[in-house]
Parts: structure tokens; C-alpha cells; sequence
């Protein structure tokens, strides 16, 4: 162990290193982690693939699925295959096995899909199995296994993972980047926590409605949500997403504190008394958010966005829309998404989800706020 935190890192090779992660799944929830991680690394170049197209999935990836799986798991292929052309030095594709969360300690566990980690295999077996792409183009190929839920452990899986790939790289280091990457997380994931607090408050003073959309990280995607929350918002509704609520105490105690003084829950983020299997991290966030929507006044609507096969959503869909519509809310969902974008369907839908807004959401506004204590707090009106 000695000998690996002595190795003296070489700073002036990594500055000229060109990284390459592709943007796919759990990294739309990660990505600042990893920014900020590989520039304390000191790495030249962090470089993103673009957002998943039809045109990206058919040029470098249809041709290389080993499997049959849910589209934003086979899209990986057209990311890797994309980022191949564009001269990294090292393709980074993390296993997200566990990820971070508000709700760790009030929750099961917050694991990712199995799919994910499975899936980049698969997706890699489809580069190598004529030839070895990446080596054919000088590219290091790294992709470690990644428990974000367990800090303790992350950083000896990111060392034993990146230290073929980038020269003179410790054990130490590696520790320090990892502080430096949660950090940069967490002060983004704070920042967009603050904006969704703005765009209620926006709401309250103008007694206005608002949208939350529930769905996965990677229906931020336009090649995979299709930007239906853009539809939506086109119609002059604020959209909030699922992942980004706010967390204020003050909020929290006036959505959720006569369900704690009453017993039925033991914190603002418990949600046992909902949801049992509370292992799946995006589940846990969704089905909370279901709860968040249900209680706060101004949100009248919730959209559920599923892809096609996505065996993690299926048995979600029932209990968060009988919790989203236990308050009058609307509930309104777009499944089995898949690559082709049916324009005309959403189009129709989003205009279905517009007539019923106008329709019911001062009713419904009227309704919630009958339901909880009253004044409304300050955080919201100040």
C-alpha cells in the first residue's frame, strides 16, 4: 500500500490527456462527480458525447448490440462509437452499481439497475468481438465498477481501474479527487435545488401551476425523453424535475409534518409508508417526488416518462399514480418510450395534458392548500 501512495503522478502528461465519457444513463445524475474528480486529477480534456440521436444510434452503434434490452441501455453503443472518432485518450464508461442520494438513511439501499453495469459489458463485447476497436485506435479502454453509496470503498474501485490508464496516478490522489468530485456534485445539486425553489415560489405569488415531471436522469435526453417537458412548457406551464426539489426544512415541515407528529412517517423522506422494496435509487426519488407533488398546492400535474422494457418502472406505475391523483392531482403518462420520437402522438397528448391543466388546476390548488396548516410558509412567500 506504501509504494502506491508514494508514486509520483506526472502532471504535465495527464494535462495533455483527453478524456472521453459517454453521456448515457446514471452519468446525466453524475456527471458534475466526474468533472470535477478528473480536474482534480488534473486531466486536459474532459469530453462529453452529445446527446442520443437516431442519426448517432444507426452511424456508430446498431451494429454492435450483443443483447436485446431497453433503448437507453443499447444507445451506449452509439456514444462509445461517437467518442471513438473524436481522439480521447482514454474512454472512461463507469458500472454504476449504487448511486448518492438525499435519501440514503431513510431508504433500503440506492442501487441502479442491473442493467447498467451488465450493459456496458455487453456493449463492449460489441467493439471487440471481430476486432479490438480501441486499441486499434490507441484508445484505453476504462470502465470501473462504481458503488457511489459507499464513499468508503469508491476510491480504491476508481484507482485499481484508472491506474494502467494514466501514468504516475496514487492511491492519495485518487482519494482527494474523489472528495473534490462529490463536491462539485453536491454544490450543483444544491444550485438546481435552489432554482426549483424559485420556480415555486414564482408559482405562489402568482397563484400559478406548475408541472413535475417523474421519469429517470436520462429522460433529460432529447433522444430519449423526446423533450416532452419542453412541449409542455411551451404551453406556458413551469417544469420542475423529479431529482431536483427542493429540500428546505421549512417546506418540508409544512408538506410533511403532520404526517410525522401523527406517526405515519418518521421523516420528511420517509417513504415505507408507500413504498416497502425501497432498494432502486431513481424508484426511491420518484416515488418521494410522487409524495412532494401530491402535497405542494401549485404542482397540479405530474408526467411520468417510462422507456420501452424498462423493467424497473413497471411495478411503479400504479402506486405513484395513486399516490400523485390521492389529492386530486393529474397524472398524466408517456411509456414505453423508445428512439423513434411519435411526433404526432405527443403533440395530441400534449395538448390533452393542456386542456385538463386549465380545466381543473385552481380547483385543485383550492383543495391542497385546505389540507395543510396554514399560513403558508415564509420560504415560499418572502
Amino acid at each position: 500500500m506504501g509504494s502506491l501512495l508514494r508514486r509520483k503522478p506526472s502532471r504535465q502528461e495527464r494535462s495533455t490527456l483527453k478524456v472521453g465519457i459517454p453521456r448515457f444513463l446514471n452519468v446525466w445524475g453524475t456527471h458534475r462527480f466526474w468533472i470535477g474528480f478528473f480536474q482534480a486529477l488534473g486531466i486536459g480534456k474532459i469530453v462529453f458525447s452529445s446527446e442520443t440521436s437516431e442519426e448517432q444510434y444507426r452511424k456508430y452503434g446498431s451494429k454492435r448490440i450483443t443483447m436485446d434490452s431497453c433503448f437507453p441501455v443499447k444507445a451506449l453503443a452509439g456514444h462509445i462509437g461517437e467518442l471513438l472518432e473524436k481522439g480521447v485518450d482514454i474512454l472512461f464508461v463507469p458500472k454504476i452499481f449504487s448511486l448518492p442520494s438525499f435519501l440514503s438513511g431513510h431508504v433500503m439501499d440506492t442501487l441502479s439497475c442491473t442493467r447498467v453495469p451488465m450493459g456496458v459489458e455487453n456493449i463492449r463485447a460489441g467493439f471487440t468481438r471481430e476486432r479490438d476497436e480501441f486499441s486499434a485506435k490507441g484508445v484505453k479502454f476504462v470502465s470501473p465498477f462504481v458503488p457511489f453509496a459507499e464513499r468508503h470503498l469508491l476510491p480504491k474501485y476508481l484507482f485499481d481501474g484508472l491506474k494502467d490508464a494514466i501514468t504516475g496516478l496514487t492511491l492519495e490522489e485518487v482519494e482527494k479527487a474523489v472528495r473534490a468530485g462529490f463536491e462539485e456534485l453536491e454544490a450543483f445539486d444544491k444550485q438546481m435545488r435552489e432554482k426549483s425553489l424559485e420556480i415555486l415560489k414564482w408559482c405562489v405569488k402568482r397563484n400559478r401551476p406548475a408541472v413535475l415531471i417523474v421519469a429517470r436522469p436520462y429522460h433529460l435526453d432529447s433522444g430519449i425523453g423526446h423533450e416532452i417537458d419542453q412541449e409542455i412548457q411551451a404551453c406556458g406551464y413551469p417544469i420542475l424535475w423529479y431529482n431536483y426539489l427542493p429540500l428546505h426544512e421549512e417546506l418540508l415541515d409544512w408538506l410533511f409534518g403532520e404526517e410525522i407528529k401523527k406517526g405515519t412517517i418518521k421523516s420528511p423522506f420517509d417513504i415505507s409508508d408507500v413504498w416497502i422494496s425501497s432498494y432502486s435509487s431513481n424508484t426511491n426519488e420518484i416515488i418521494w417526488a410522487c409524495k412532494f407533488a401530491a402535497r405542494f398546492p401549485w404542482i397540479t400535474g405530474v408526467v411520468r416518462l417510462s422507456s420501452y422494457e424498462c423493467g424497473m418502472d413497471q411495478p411503479t406505475f400504479t402506486p405513484s399514480q395513486r399516490i400523485v391523483e390521492s389529492t386530486g392531482t393529474l397524472f398524466f403518462k408517456f411509456g414505453e418510450l423508445d428512439e423513434t420520437k411519435p411526433a404526432g402522438s405527443i403533440k395530441i397528448r400534449v395538448e390533452t395534458i393542456d386542456y385538463y391543466l386549465k380545466r381543473y388546476s385552481e380547483e385543485i390548488i383550492k383543495k391542497k392548500l385546505e389540507l395543510l396548516p396554514k399560513p403558508v410558509p415564509d420560504i415560499l412567500v418572502s
